[in-house]
């Protein structure tokens, strides 16, 4: 009962540490990758908090075109590292049951569905600003326009034209639960075949 009592807290604080940094190397990588704003203060705050460790993995991990490999090698480590570390606190993973390939296939599902997640809520917290914003002008409306303005294109392009009524949003929340719902259950399953 001890153990429980203080591992239930740790591995709290823990596993809401790990979700801040990797969803700050996240989202700055997102936004650097749709060309933000980076005089925004959230995303000034973004580049504080990721800074360091990013300088490090740049002078080794060079850049893809706008592609910020750096920061995807961070995000991939750190959940890893998150997986890992949880993992044997709480005792679900021992060093002798230890399985890499399904380890890196499961964090790849991770970041597969934290990408997911990031998309569905920006468009929706975008919906919602939009009918009490209607300037726009605000750092945070500002930020969700650029993280969802590249996807929302597609699927206005998709649609026939509805005599000004704009439905891509509605669209892209589907097809971002749709998309939950075919990628991940099948990686999630191939990760515990092989682990």
């Amino acid at each position: 009962m001890g153990m429980n009592y203080f591992t239930n807290p740790v591995v709290f604080i823990l596993d809401s540490v790990f979700s801040f940094y990797i969803i700050a190397v996240f989202l700055r990588f997102l936004l650097q990758w749709c060309r933000a704003d980076f005089r925004n203060p959230i995303s000034k705050f973004l580049i504080t908090i990721t800074h360091p460790p990013l300088k490090i993995l740049r002078r080794f991990i060079p850049a893809i075109g706008n592609i910020d490999t750096a920061s995807l090698v961070l995000v991939f480590v750190l959940q890893l590292l998150a997986d890992v570390t949880l993992g044997y606190v709480q005792g679900t993973m021992s060093f002798s049951a230890f399985n890499i390939g399904g380890l890196i296939l499961t964090v790849f599902a991770q970041l597969i569905a934290l990408l997911l997640h990031v998309l569905f809520y920006a468009v929706f917290a975008r919906a919602l600003l939009s009918w009490f914003d209607q300037g726009g002008y605000n750092d945070i409306s500002r930020l969700l326009y650029s993280l969802t303005e590249p996807m929302l294109r597609i699927f206005r392009a998709m649609l026939p034209n509805l005599g000004g009524l704009d439905l891509s949003i509605v669209l892209a929340l589907m097809g971002l639960q749709l998309a939950e719902m075919l990628l991940l259950p099948p990686l999630y399953q191939l990760a515990s075949l092989i682990g």
